[in-house]
């Protein structure tokens, strides 16, 4: 269970009270929503989602490229460049949540910052060379921002907006092969 409040419940919330606003949600700016059919409580909502998500992707690929950069090991070569192929598919990734938060009216926020601030990734280890260091690191970024990527399905199910839920599962499928071909290298 996310220990953050589901789409859901922030749109019902934001839908009683529009004048209070918690800091991780932000009603859509005076800038054209391109989505005109979703209620501006749920775009809300939304744009509140993809910006959580979207600072553990950009988390995720700096990690990719942290253990991409410094892996040494006897299968260096074939995880170094499957780690550069993660890697572009991850930003690929936060293209596509970014891409959305503005579709909804709302403001990226990708700035390194902004994701020191809101990524809910764990640290990676800058000190780790050591190849199994490295698959082990990467195999549970690669998990846990899938697992918040399920649950960003069925947040934005809940709030009524298909089309991100949408974005999440082929997110979350993505991640998924990633996470096996990376785990398959674990000893």
């Amino acid at each position: 269970m996310s220990k953050t409040p589901s789409a859901k419940r922030m749109a019902k919330s934001a839908a009683k009270n529009p004048t209070v606003k918690s800091p991780a949600v932000k009603a859509p700016t005076s800038s054209p929503a391109f989505v005109s059919d979703l209620k501006t409580s749920t775009r809300a909502a939304m744009i509140a989602l993809l910006n959580k998500r979207l600072a553990d992707a950009i988390d995720l690929k700096l990690a990719v490229k942290q253990a991409h950069w410094n892996i040494k090991g006897p299968s260096f070569i074939g995880i170094h460049l499957l780690l550069d192929e993660v890697s572009g598919r991850v930003e690929d990734h936060y293209d596509t949540i970014a891409e959305r938060c503005v579709q909804l009216g709302g403001t990226a926020h990708g700035t390194l910052q902004s994701v020191a601030k809101a990524t809910s990734l764990t640290p990676y280890p800058t000190d780790a060379t050591a190849q199994d260091e490295h698959v082990r690191q990467i195999s549970d970024h690669l998990g846990a921002f899938a697992k918040n990527c399920r649950e960003a399905v069925d947040d934005a199910d809940e709030a009524g907006d298909a089309i991100t839920a949408d974005i999440f599962t082929s997110i979350a499928r993505a991640v998924d092969k990633d996470h096996w071909f990376i785990g398959a290298h674990l000893g």
